[in-house]
């Protein structure tokens, strides 16, 4: 739910610069403390429970976390000689309308992992971190400028914003050669007998050459409940226990045994004041004996975004996509999602940012309902700010303004 892409450390502490005298080993070890403060009024013209397709209401309320997700955190460093250095990322995510935890019940809720990185050789890191998909991905994604809150693909279904983070997880990037490079990740769910219910693992690749840049990832999401149904606690993407990404494009389909992302980004910068960014995205919800869905659900999601610079102040970026179900499960009429965004984003400092958004989509078609098994109206939800609150009707309208701080 959150534009990705900033400077964000900016307050070092250097552990051991007093100490050098007496331990001169701790003289290239550091601790960084960073953070975001993001706050705005936004405006919906409709909004419901999830599932609900009628008795939506226009709402008008304090939204946080939608230019980029409040948060405060630490890295650290460690030389170990050789080009090799320990690291470590502990990030959490808040709300900065009421102080509470993004996820209830988990304190490094978005970021906790440790590990060595060698300039020669790669990074290795262990713990909850972003899987190697959105890690390679990432950079072209229509959040970087349009938001998640607003920007990301109807429900964020194919994963390129950052609510998609996996347990368990070993990851290896490696360093770039010749523009490429190369990440595969690994989570371990643990459940007895089984070293594959309730994995995730990733794999992707990235190149980028001058003005040109292209990357090709893929996911696979293991339900750690036996043959589908209720999403497990132990599956490697579970929020404290809850399912990640649920949204009116997937509601009716969270009971699957698997989800499968496939995604293909690229982009082009014209000069310092023009780039395009582009992606194509094949979605797999795979059914189980368990899962109240019977056949594997779809979709296919393409997206450009145009991003301009007119001066150092000001940026500007309009974004279009187009979601498109398959017909499975009953449905003859698929689910079609068409999602129009704009923002504008002004510096006061290299710190501080004031931004607008505006955003419209139109959804069609048809879709299953809570149960997995009823047949519904397709109903519209932007980005994946609204995945809980979507519209009752086809429709949706968003508009949003706020102020972003980065320390």
């Amino acid at each position: 739910m959150e534009r990705k892409q900033f400077p964000g450390v900016k307050a070092v502490l250097v552990i051991g610069a007093s100490l050098a005298t007496a331990a001169p080993a701790f003289a290239q070890s550091s601790v960084t403390l960073y953070g975001i403060v993001d706050n705005g009024i936004g405006y919906q013209s409709s909004s419901t429970t999830l599932g609900s397709t009628s008795g939506g209401h226009s709402t008008f309320k304090m939204i946080t976390g939608v230019w980029a997700g409040s948060r405060f955190g630490l890295k650290g460093a460690e030389d170990l000689g050789g080009g090799t250095k320990a690291i470590f990322t502990l990030e959490e995510g808040f709300s900065a309308n009421s102080g509470a935890m993004s996820t209830s019940n988990l304190m490094f809720s978005r970021q906790a992992f440790v590990g060595v990185t060698n300039g020669t050789y790669g990074t290795l890191t262990a713990g909850r971190q972003y899987a190697s998909y959105y890690q390679l991905l990432s950079l072209y994604s229509p959040t970087t400028w349009l938001t998640g809150f607003y920007g990301a693909h109807p429900g964020d279904v194919d994963g390129l914003d950052t609510i998609y983070r996996a347990n368990n997880t070993l990851l290896y990037m490696s360093p770039q050669l010749y523009g490429f490079k190369f990440s595969g990740s690994y989570s371990l769910a643990g459940v007895p007998g089984s070293v594959n219910q309730g994995s995730t693992w990733s794999a992707a690749v990235q190149y980028a050459q001058g003005p040109v840049g292209v990357a090709v990832g893929f996911s696979r999401i293991n339900n750690s409940t036996v043959g589908g149904g209720a999403f497990g606690a132990d599956s490697t993407t579970s929020n404290a226990g809850a399912q990640a990404g649920i949204s009116a494009v997937t509601n009716g389909y969270q009971t699957a045994q698997a989800q499968q992302r496939f995604a293909v980004g690229a982009g082009y910068t014209f000069n310092s004041q023009f780039d395009i960014t582009a992606t194509y995205t094949n979605v797999q919800y795979i059914p189980g004996a368990g899962s109240a869905f019977h056949s594997e659900a779809i979709w296919n999601t393409g997206g450009i975004v145009l991003h301009w610079k007119p001066t150092a102040a000001w940026d500007f970026a309009t974004g279009y996509s187009y979601t498109r179900a398959t017909k499975a499960n009953g449905i003859t009429s698929s689910a079609q999602y068409q999602q129009f965004n704009l923002s504008e984003y002004y510096s006061l400092s290299k710190r501080t940012g004031l931004y607008a958004l505006q955003a419209y989509q139109r959804a069609n078609g048809q879709t299953l309902g809570t149960n997995g098994r009823s047949i519904i109206n397709a109903t519209a939800t932007l980005g994946d700010g609204f995945n809980s609150t979507p519209s009752s009707s086809r429709s949706m309208v968003g508009v949003g303004v706020g102020i972003v701080h980065r320390f």
